[in-house]
C-alpha cells in the first residue's frame, strides 16, 4: 500500500515538472508562450470590444443623423473608441461631458450585452477627453504647487471619476504634496495637501 502511495506521489511530481522536449513536440514554447498567448487573447478581446462599440456607435450616429469618423484603439489595457470629424459632435459631449459619460455607459452596456463580460471601454467624442486631460493635468500641477507654496490644502470643485484620476496622477508627479478624494458622488472632489 505504501509503495502505491509513493508511486502516485512520484507520478504527480513528474507531471508537475516542465519538459521542454514535450513542448517542442507539441509545437509550443511552454510557459512563456502560454503567457504570450494569454496577452494576445486579452488584446484580441479588447479589439473585439472596440469593434462592437464602433458598430453600436455607428448605428447610433446614423439614427441621430450625425456624421463622424470612428477610430478604434487599445491603450493601457482598455478599448478606446474615438468619434471625430463631424460637425455638431460637441452636442454629444454636453455640459462638462455629461452626455459623453452617458453615451460611454450605454456603449459599455452594449458591449457587455454582446460579450457577456464587463468592460472598461473609454469613449471620446470630438477630442473632448484628450483636451480635458490636458486641462486637468495643468489644474492638478497648479493646485499641487499652490498647496506646497502656501502650506495649505487646496480643495478643487467636484469632478467625475475620470477627472479626479487625472488630477491625482498630476499631483503624484509633484514632490512634497499628496491628494485624496472626499465627499459623495456627484459632489466628490480632490483635495491636495502639503506633505507632512
Amino acid at each position: 500500500m505504501s509503495e502505491t502511495v509513493a508511486s502516485q506521489e512520484q507520478d504527480r511530481e513528474q507531471d508537475q515538472e516542465h519538459d521542454p522536449e514535450q513542448d517542442r513536440a507539441a509545437g509550443t514554447d511552454g510557459p512563456a508562450e502560454d503567457a504570450s498567448r494569454a496577452e494576445r487573447s486579452s488584446e484580441d478581446q479588447l479589439v473585439r470590444e472596440g469593434d462592437i462599440a464602433g458598430d453600436y456607435l455607428e448605428r447610433l450616429l446614423d439614427i441621430l443623423d450625425f456624421d463622424g469618423d470612428i477610430d478604434l484603439d487599445v491603450e493601457a489595457g482598455r478599448a478606446v473608441v474615438s468619434v471625430d470629424g463631424g460637425k455638431d459632435l460637441e452636442k454629444l459631449v454636453g455640459a462638462r461631458g455629461d452626455v459623453l459619460e452617458a453615451l460611454q455607459e450605454l456603449t459599455r452596456l452594449a458591449v457587455q450585452q454582446s460579450t457577456g463580460a464587463r468592460n472598461r471601454l473609454m469613449l471620446d467624442i470630438a477630442g473632448w477627453r484628450s483636451q480635458r486631460r490636458s486641462e486637468l493635468t495643468d489644474l492638478g500641477r497648479t493646485a499641487a504647487q499652490e498647496a506646497k507654496d502656501t502650506n495649505r490644502a487646496q480643495r478643487l470643485r467636484p469632478m467625475t471619476p475620470f477627472e479626479r484620476k487625472i488630477v491625482h496622477d498630476a499631483v503624484a508627479a509633484v514632490g512634497g504634496v499628496r491628494s485624496e478624494s472626499e465627499g459623495e458622488e456627484p459632489r466628490r472632489r480632490v483635495v491636495v495637501h502639503p506633505a507632512g
